[in-house]
């Protein structure tokens, strides 16, 4: 299979196999006004299969709610056909209006104008705690 190259955009890569349609869903590409093509089970001699998104117009991502989602991502910035800026991401230290708090007493579930923000606890086992009222997620 082969997609064509981009001239100025962004190239999602090295997402978990798998993985590409929910971060397509939560970046809301459906609703751009441009070409974005969803590659799943690519082959990749790094990850066995991963999934790649490209995007044919240059935006903003937030990019902690991608290394939220799938920590491994590499973006890459493409301007006039070459690869201008690349950045492998991490499990970010604050994700915010991303997760959901469960807990039905905490302040979030009460003041529904309060964005829901967690802070990152334990790196290894991936567990977000609520600001709030630290329930763990």
């Amino acid at each position: 299979m082969k997609i064509g190259h981009i001239e100025n955009g962004i190239v999602l890569d090295h997402i978990t196999a798998g993985n590409g349609m929910n971060i397509y869903n939560v970046l809301n590409l459906g609703k751009l006004d441009c070409a974005v093509a969803l590659i799943k089970n690519a082959e990749s001699p790094k990850m066995g299969k991963k999934d790649i998104i490209k995007i044919s117009t240059l935006l903003d991502i937030d990019l902690d709610i991608l290394g939220y989602l799938d920590p491994g991502i590499t973006v890459n910035v493409i301007r006039d056909g070459e690869v201008a800026e690349r950045r492998t991401l991490a499990l970010p230290q604050r994700v915010a209006g991303v997760i959901k708090c469960k807990n039905p007493r905490c302040i979030t579930s009460v003041e529904r104008e309060i964005v829901h923000e967690f802070k990152l606890v334990d790196p290894v086992k991936k567990v977000y705690r609520c600001i709030y009222c630290e329930q763990k997620v």
